[in-house]
């Protein structure tokens, strides 16, 4: 694809770290005609989360959200595609079936994105870990798990305490290993496609299944986590199952286990609890326990999981774990465009920044990326309004308490409210139609001001 304009000839812009962030920002300036050097450690450096070497590798989940318009990931996915999101058309066409979510084929759609850096001829793809942010112009996207050497560098050009939670990734089980005359497909209220499969539990397997969570053994932390003094924080929007369970006994059946809208065909009733599995692969052979991320021992994993309801026989390919993650204290250090308040042209992106979820990622990637593009051209960066929920979350984390500063990912309560009140069943249908009347405008003043950009 030709640019859609061109910067003048200058050296190659660094970003560190070729993650959903990175990559979408590199892709950006690319776009613009702005050479870039994209730093990714991974293989040479491994990270405890990370299983292959592709850019962008989906960690957590393989979805991205729902797909629906008046959802918060609906409405987010809309704004990216407006402002000419690179990754988001990547993800669509590596999609597997998970009815109204977008998911996707995590191999193939991490392969699909690093061919299309390296085919890129404006972006150079250099494997080897980065100790140092380099001066000039430079994006860093390292995400939550950069090198100790690199956030020790960050630390100190912040002058602050970099903050750090710990997160975790859910077990996938192998398709035909599940005992399918008791799991059973179906969509939630029967709407789309039955794309999930669903492990039914009554209220005695249930208390069993709780109290022998609860007695499972957990990992011991790795060093470097055991070591920060903050250990062990978690993400109150991914916390471990056994942590969620330790909050009460029901706490499972009102959460990821909820069973409201799924009639087990067996008894033509709600069971008592629930387990979703969403597919984890095209060709649909691999599954993932929905909201079931765990830090429990892999022998304990193996054991609990294989005492539900048809997963006697459970195949696991991954099973559970847990790792740290760390986070600037942006509303001190980052302004609403994501650029270091103490540093012009300095920018950061992903979930390094606080903004939480793959979508999130993705556009703070290309927010980073237009801004950076914008200073080049001796424009002014400009945040997006606050009425769209890319915006919304840029502003989060520039404009949030520092004290106590906690990640965000896209949702309608994040939003400005609707002048003049809308009724609630409504209010999202309203959100929908004001952010695409804000990013429509937004579009065509940035596209108006790089119509003639100065030389930089």
């Amino acid at each position: 694809m030709a640019p859609l304009f061109y910067v003048v000839p200058m050296d190659p812009v660094p970003i560190l770290g070729a993650g959903l962030a990175g990559s979408e920002a590199a892709l950006q300036l690319a776009r613009a005609g702005v050479p870039v050097v994209l730093h990714e450690m991974r293989p040479l450096v491994p990270t405890p989360a990370h299983q292959t070497d592709h850019a962008a590798e989906l960690v957590c989940s393989n979805s991205l959200g729902s797909k629906l318009p008046d959802r918060a990931a609906g409405v987010l996915q809309a704004e990216l595609v407006a402002l000419d999101c690179q990754l988001l058309p990547i993800a669509k066409q590596n999609a597997v079936p998970a009815g109204a979510a977008l998911a996707v084929d995590r191999d193939r759609f991490g392969a699909a994105v690093t061919a299309r850096l390296q085919a890129d001829p404006l972006i150079q793809l250099v494997r080897g870990e980065v100790k140092t942010i380099p001066t000039g112009p430079c994006i860093v996207a390292t995400g939550p798990l950069t090198s100790e050497a690199l956030a020790t560098d960050i630390q100190q050009l912040a002058a602050a305490e970099n903050l750090s939670f710990f997160d975790a990734i859910a077990p996938v089980v192998v398709a035909e290993s599940l005992d399918c005359s008791i799991i059973f497909s179906a969509a939630r209220w029967g709407k789309g496609e039955a794309d999930y499969l669903n492990i039914p539990l009554n209220k005695e397997e249930y208390a069993q299944f709780v109290k022998s969570l609860l007695a499972a053994k957990t990992h011991r932390l790795k060093d470097f986590e055991a070591a920060d003094p903050r250990a062990p924080q978690f993400f109150e929007r991914c916390l471990p199952i056994e942590v969620l369970a330790a909050r009460g006994h029901d706490a499972l059946r009102f959460g990821p286990m909820r069973p409201v809208g799924l009639d087990d065909p067996r008894t033509g009733r709600w069971p008592w609890a629930v387990i979703q599995m969403r597919r984890e692969n095209a060709a649909g052979t691999l599954y993932n326990l929905v909201g079931f991320q765990t830090n429990l021992r892999y022998g304990e994993q193996e054991k609990l999981l294989r005492s539900l309801p048809g997963m006697k026989n459970a195949e696991f390919v991954r099973l559970g774990s847990m790792h740290r993650n760390t986070f600037l204290n942006s509303p001190k250090l980052l302004t609403a465009n994501l650029e270091f308040r103490r540093r012009q042209a300095l920018f950061f992106a992903g979930q390094i920044t606080g903004m939480e979820g793959y979508l999130g990622n993705i556009g703070s990637g290309l927010v980073a990326a237009r801004n950076l593009v914008r200073r080049l051209l001796q424009l002014s960066p400009e945040p997006l309004p606050r009425t769209t929920l890319l915006g919304a979350l840029t502003h989060h984390v520039a404009e949030s308490p520092a004290k106590n500063f906690q990640p965000m990912k896209a949702e309608f309560g994040i939003l400005p409210p609707l002048v003049p009140p809308v009724k609630k069943g409504q209010r999202r249908a309203a959100y929908a139609a004001r952010s695409a009347a804000h990013i429509a405008e937004f579009r065509h003043n940035q596209d108006s001001d790089l119509a003639s950009p100065s030389p930089s």
